[in-house]
């Protein structure tokens, strides 16, 4: 990841954005080494993609942004200052790069703080431009421990909840790496396909599209919400429904989603082979990178 621009939010101002909002060197200490998004990861994120200069779907990473907020007992996020410094960071980006990103979170705050939190905004590109198209992937099932309704019985588990706390996704990949694949797909212990560690699942299914839905205790996809809005406008037919293993490895495509990688074609999944749809691929890319939103 290359930093390339950083604003920090006063998130216990009032008043004008430009009070709220400043700009820093990128590459500036910005936390206090007491911080708890630091010492504890007790924080919430989002990453949007950013092309020309517009963020993509920036009003659905808001909603998702306030959702785990408020899964964590954060203080509500002011959506107008975030929007606005994801907007200021954008616009700098549009300058830099044509394709960006911008990583928006909020901590805690520090241990000894006022309970405001900490807030920043920090625009970014990959070191070296991204391969186009994406290689297909290959991709282990890796079973998350929890039964397929644990976001229901056991909320401070946080399932469904974005937050700072990736060490267990980290460690998937890892693990997904020694198995010889590149991603992962998380599966309750009760037999039901959830989501990747970074990621949202679509399987193509007897000629539908279908997606795990949220009350799985899995993150609503952004990408995947508008991979959707493509296929339905093209006239295809799409589902949210549970799928179980048997029901992802009988599926005939499948892709990852998310919003860095837009929709990345699986080759395999534990060594089962599945077609690699490299025409409906690249429409999907193409669809993904013409959003003005």
């Amino acid at each position: 990841m290359q930093p390339l621009v950083l604003y920090v939010l006063d998130l216990a101002a009032d008043g004008a954005f430009e009070r709220c909002v400043r700009r820093v060197e990128a590459r500036d200490a910005v936390l206090s080494v007491t911080d708890l998004s630091a010492t504890r990861g007790d924080g919430v994120f989002e990453t949007v993609v950013v092309i020309d200069g517009t963020p993509q779907a920036l009003e659905e990473h808001l909603d998702r942004f306030a959702r785990s907020a408020a899964l964590l007992d954060l203080p509500e996020p002011r959506r107008d200052l975030w929007r606005h410094a994801v907007l200021t960071a954008a616009a700098d980006l549009g300058a830099l790069r044509p394709r960006a990103a911008i990583k928006f979170v909020l901590s805690r705050g520090d241990e000894a703080g006022d309970g405001a939190g900490t807030g920043w905004a920090l625009g970014f590109a990959p070191s070296a431009p991204p391969a186009a198209p994406p290689a297909p992937i290959d991709v282990v099932l890796l079973d998350r421990g929890y039964r397929h309704d644990v976001a229901q019985t056991s909320p401070w588990l946080l399932q469904g909840a974005k937050t700072l706390s990736y060490a267990v996704n980290m460690a998937a990949l890892r693990e997904a790496r020694r198995r010889g694949a590149q991603d992962v797909v998380f599966v309750s212990s009760d037999g039901f396909v959830l989501e990747g560690p970074t990621s949202t699942l679509i399987a193509r299914i007897d000629g539908a599209y279908v997606t795990p839905p949220t009350d799985l205790g899995i993150l609503p996809g952004t990408t995947q919400a508008d991979v959707f809005a493509g296929l339905r406008a093209w006239g295809e037919q799409v589902a949210t429904r549970r799928l179980s293993v048997p029901d992802l490895l009988g599926a005939d495509a499948v892709w990852l989603c998310s919003s860095t990688r837009g929709a990345a074609a699986v080759r395999s999944i534990d060594g089962t082979p599945f077609t690699v749809d490299d025409a409906l691929t690249a429409r999907l890319r193409d669809h993904l990178d013409a959003r003005k939103k």
